[in-house]
Formats: C-alpha cells, sequence, structure tokens
C-alpha cells in the first residue's frame, strides 16, 4: 500500500504517548509499505530531530502550528460552534503541503494521528481517497470527565471556570467527533471502552480496535534487579490535564495515609514539562519532581511501586504498560488501567479507587514483597504476550487496508 499519515506533532523522539504509539506503527507499516509521513513540528530543531525517520520512509515536515493566545481560545470558545481540537492545528502551509502530495502523487489510503487532524481528513475525502482517522482517545468522553470532576469542586473559581471551558468542549467535541465518524472510512480506537463512548455517537461508524503497545525488547527488567527503592514513581507528561490532576489528588488525599504507615517513602514525578502546581510540590526530602529522564527505565527499576491515581482521561496507558513489562509493581485507580483488557486486579496489579483503599495497597506491596514481586513478573508475562508492539501492529495493517474497509 501507498499510506500518506497526517500527524499533529514529531512522532520521533517518541517522548510523549502518541508519539510513541504513532512511532512504533510507522515503523512497523514502513516495513511492508511504502509511507509519508507529512507531519508538524514546532520549530526547526524539531523538525532536525525528526528526519531521522527519513530512512524509515517519505518524511516532509511543515513548522507549526502557530501557538494559539488565551484571548483567541477564549473567543472561538464563545462564538465558534469547533471545538479546540479542531482550531488548534490549522494552518495554511499544512493545507498547501498536503493538496500538492495530493496532487502530485498517488495514494491508496490517508492515516489522520488524532482528532486534531480531523479538519484534513475531510480535505483528502475531496481527492476521493479512502480516510482513515486514528482516535487517540474519545476526546468527548475526556472532556465530559474533566468537567465533571472540576464542577464537583464547586464554588472554587478556578475549578468554576476551568469546568465550564470544559462542559463547553464537552459538547462541541461530541458534535465534532460525530460529524467526522460518519463522514471518515475507518476510525481507529485504542480500546473497547473508547469504542462503546464512540459507537453512542454515531452507532454505524466504522470502528475497530488497535491498542496501544509496550517495546518489551526495550522495557525489560535486568537480570540481576538491584533492591528497591523507598522510592513510589509516577511516570507521564506532567502538564497534561489528567496527569496534574492525577498527581494533586494523590499528593493531597493518599500519600499522607501512606506516609502514616511507612514514613520513609517519598514521591518521584518524572516527566516532560511539569506544570507550576506539581513544580510546586518539590520539597527534596518527601516528594522529588525529577520532570524528564532521557531513559525511564532505571527509575521503573528501582521503584518500590509504580502508582497510577488517574481520575480522568481515556484511551489506553502506554506508562502503564511500560511498568508492567519492566515488571514492576504497579498500583493503579479503575480509571488508571482502563483501556488494557485482560488486567486482572490481584494477579497482575492492584487497583484502587479511594484514598484510603489505594494507600493500603500501596502499603501490601511495600511490607510484602514476595507478593509485590510475583505480581510484577505476572505483569511483565501479561503485557509482552497481549501487548507487545509487534503483536499491535499487523491489526493496524490489517485494519486500513482498502479491501478490508470495502468489506467492513
Amino acid at each position: 500500500m501507498r499510506i500518506l499519515v497526517l500527524a499533529p506533532y514529531p512522532a520521533y523522539p517518541p517522548r510523549s504517548g502518541g508519539a510513541l504509539r504513532m512511532f512504533h506503527l510507522l515503523r512497523a507499516l514502513a516495513k511492508q509499505h511504502t509511507v509519508t509521513l507529512l507531519s508538524f513540528a514546532p520549530d526547526e530543531s524539531a523538525a532536525q530531530a525528526l528526519a531521522s525517520l527519513q530512512n524509515l520512509m517519505h518524511l516532509q515536515v511543515v513548522i507549526g502550528p502557530s501557538p494559539r493566545s488565551l484571548f483567541q481560545r477564549a473567543l472561538t470558545t464563545v462564538f465558534s460552534p469547533q471545538p479546540d481540537m479542531a482550531l488548534r492545528n490549522a494552518s495554511m502551509a499544512y493545507t498547501t503541503a498536503l493538496h500538492k502530495l495530493l496532487t502530485d502523487q498517488q495514494f491508496d489510503v490517508v492515516l489522520a494521528e488524532s482528532i486534531e487532524m480531523a479538519p484534513y481528513l475531510l480535505q483528502v475525502r475531496k481527492a476521493g481517497l479512502y480516510t482513515i482517522l486514528d482516535e487517540f482517545n474519545a476526546e468527548y468522553l475526556l472532556q465530559r470527565r474533566a468537567a465533571l470532576t472540576d464542577l464537583r469542586r464547586f464554588p472554587a473559581p478556578k475549578a468554576l471556570i476551568g469546568g465550564i471551558y470544559s462542559l463547553i468542549q464537552w459538547l462541541k467535541l461530541a458534535a465534532f467527533e460525530r460529524y467526522v465518524l460518519q463522514v471518515v472510512d475507518r476510525v481507529i480506537v485504542v480500546s473497547a471502552e473508547d469504542e462503546l463512548a464512540l459507537r453512542r455517537l454515531a452507532p454505524h461508524a466504522k470502528l475497530h480496535i488497535v491498542p496501544n503497545g509496550v517495546d518489551c525488547m526495550y522495557f525489560a527488567p535486568p537480570t540481576q534487579a538491584p533492591p528497591p527503592t523507598n522510592d513510589l514513581v509516577f511516570v507521564g507528561t506532567l502538564d497534561y490535564r489528567p496527569n496534574v490532576d492525577a498527581v494533586l489528588w494523590f499528593v493531597d488525599a493518599v500519600f499522607p495515609l501512606i506516609k502514616q504507615m511507612h514514613p520513609a517513602l517519598r514521591l518521584r514525578l518524572i516527566g516532560r514539562r511539569p506544570h507550576p502546581n506539581v513544580l510546586a510540590l518539590h520539597d527534596d526530602r518527601h516528594i522529588i519532581v525529577t520532570g524528564e529522564v532521557a531513559d525511564t527505565r532505571p527509575a521503573l527499576t528501582e521503584a518500590a511501586v509504580v502508582v497510577i491515581p488517574m481520575r480522568i482521561g481515556g484511551g489506553s496507558r502506554l506508562k502503564l504498560l511500560e511498568a508492567l513489562a519492566m515488571a514492576t509493581p504497579v498500583v493503579s485507580t479503575s480509571f488508571g488501567a482502563e483501556g488494557v483488557a485482560g488486567l486482572r486486579n490481584g494477579e497482575h496489579l492492584l487497583l484502587a479507587d479511594t484514598p484510603a483503599t489505594f494507600a493500603q495497597a500501596v502499603s501490601r506491596l511495600i511490607t510484602d514483597r514476595a507478593f509485590a514481586q510475583q505480581l510484577g513478573l505476572a505483569g511483565r508475562t501479561f503485557v509482552c504476550a497481549n501487548y507487545d508492539w509487534t503483536r499491535i501492529a499487523p491489526r493496524l495493517e490489517a485494519a486500513i487496508s482498502p479491501a478490508a474497509i470495502l468489506t467492513s
């Protein structure tokens, strides 16, 4: 197949969840097919880093999109029927580059990565090509959860503002996603939960599950693992709203309960671009905001427990899969493990949704290290058997072929 892929940001280096998904799936597709990647990059430095993919596929980069000011976002929130995600990547330069590619070359399918690239699929449809959207999340559901979480904190002013914004975006995204689901030829989703959520919007949409995965060759525990430290570890992009909410809830409601039982434990927060509210937690003793690291494997290897206290969000959890692949014991909320079919509480990880039960689950793994090790090994066995990228990529290949689209 000749595949044109539209990307909202660089797939390399694969630091964020979306970039990880794009990188591994693109690399797999490029082994069997002719892939052209038309990608945004925020600046020339990012474009040069992305050039590493040139030996795998045809690559064209557009610098952008231009950042939208808070004032612009406020105006469109009030006056535009389009959600922010449909507006954030609007670019005349990208539109022109896409038009030239469609004019000069022949493609069998066009794959857009993430809902924010869906407007460009509408441009592609005019060329009569098969259009496929890879949905990283059921976005309206994510905004719905964010809105309800904030509005429950009324009358806190910031929570009220955030809740009203998310409520508006929720309603706009539901309408926008419904329209996109109805007009594109196929939508790829990452979990059964997202499939069900999107099916509510468009019952007859052509949905196909291709979950997130993990590189089990790269994320593998060392043969001689060092004894665990006193660190509880959270890994994730630290300005991503669901992650910020998770960290703040854990520090406020759960960590004090854990410290009562295990005073020596400390919390390490690892990830890119820490939000000011996250940075403010750093005290150099009990809570360490490490920020971005080049390689998370040492921290995962040494962690006593990886905590995933998510309360909002969607999709499926790349950082959860990485922790499990490293055989690190994990305590997660149900939201944090959502989208990873087959995970069993008490066999692969521990699930807990209240501060008290979450603290007790962490304490159990700290106290019973034999059980913690057993849990970690079972988690690795599970994800490597079911979620290694080598098992995931063929599912995308099968889903995007024109023959599969025609017969579904």
